[in-house]
């Protein structure tokens, strides 16, 4: 517990640092009014309100995925990959309505199975798709929009579009696994990507025998995976909190009018507010009277695939220029397919 603390604490404290240089090098003061009573108590309702609202989602994710890792074989895994990629790309695209799982818990699951022999590109198109094409979000989505229901349709469509091209592309120019574990080129499109260094986690799932070794092992790769991602999820939540508490609604309308910016700006708002893909339709649906159908279709769909606590998730797994090449392709294809979207509807 000491140690997890210590690796909370110190980011905060940088964070702190960087904020006081700042304003010392500006000469400007602290913003005393951001610390008023109704701005703490703002921040600590959201703060808590993104911890128990994804917390269920992530404790899924980790268990789901210490089950895969101890009760499923790297063969299986194998052999229900399709060979041929445009398959393997529609199956990672629609994988999702199999096993819809929220962004808070995927990045645990889609690590594992790319470990265990998933091709990465279909382990990512997952990642991106799983959030939004599943039919809890599709839900959802529909019921915050009942007078525009074609909103649902549309984040399902553009969602999966995007997933199917970011995994052609990274199956047409990846050349290294995206994993910080790095592996072979020729093992990636073969399917055979899991670790071979087994001083950090056994890989191969035969810690135990039986079926109560098997649940122990199970337990034991759960919580590593829950602290090891925990961390991180919960500097970002307080980080999106924080955010949330400074930005008013005045900002929002400002924006609205301008037809460029306010694509941008709903794609940035989603990034920052990291709501769960099951409920974000619900804040989309708020400011149907302010924003129009294609920026509101853009901050339903790149928020799921891309917010701010997922970002930092995402770093603790995969290379940070892979992350930052992910990040610009799906922001990219959400402007031009959101645009296309509200021009076609």
């Amino acid at each position: 517990m000491a140690k997890f603390l210590y690796r909370i604490c110190t980011p905060l404290l940088g964070v702190g640092c960087l904020i006081m240089l700042a304003l010392i090098v500006t000469n400007r003061e602290l913003p005393t009014h951001l610390f008023s009573i109704a701005n703490l108590q703002s921040f600590k309702i959201l703060f808590i309100s993104i911890i128990l609202e994804a917390f269920p989602f992530i404790l899924l994710g980790v268990i789901f995925s210490a089950i895969l890792q101890v009760f499923v074989s790297d063969e299986l895994i194998q052999k229900f990959m399709p060979k041929n990629p445009v398959m393997g790309v529609l199956f990672g695209a629609l994988l999702g309505i199999l096993f819809p799982l929220c962004e808070c818990g995927m990045i645990p699951v889609v690590r594992r199975l790319i470990r265990k022999g998933m091709p990465a590109y279909i382990g990512i198109v997952y990642l991106l798709a799983g959030p939004v094409v599943n039919p809890i979000v599709f839900a959802s989505t529909f019921a915050a929009f009942r007078t525009t229901p074609e909103m649902a349709y549309a984040r399902m469509i553009l969602a999966f579009v995007i997933a199917v091209i970011i995994g052609l592309l990274l199956y047409k120019f990846m050349r290294s696994s995206p994993l910080k574990l790095a592996q072979p080129f020729h093992l990636i499109k073969q399917g055979h990507t899991h670790s071979h260094n087994h001083t950090h986690i056994h890989e191969h799932g035969t810690s135990g025998t039986g079926f109560r070794g098997r649940a122990a092992s199970t337990l034991s790769h759960a919580s590593n995976e829950f602290f090891e991602m925990g961390k991180y999820f919960i500097f970002g939540a307080m980080l999106t909190a924080i955010i949330q508490t400074v930005i008013d609604r005045s900002t929002f309308e400002a924006f609205a009018d301008q037809p460029l910016f306010s694509y941008l700006f709903m794609m940035g708002f989603a990034f920052i507010l990291s709501i769960c893909s099951t409920s974000d339709a619900f804040i989309a649906s708020s400011f149907s009277g302010m924003f129009d159908f294609g920026p509101l279709l853009a901050f339903l769909v790149f928020g799921p695939m891309i917010d701010l606590k997922n970002t930092l998730m995402l770093l603790t797994t995969f290379r940070i220029k892979f992350v930052f090449i992910l990040i610009v392709l799906t922001a990219a294809l959400t402007f031009i397919g959101a645009w296309i979207m509200e021009a076609l509807l």
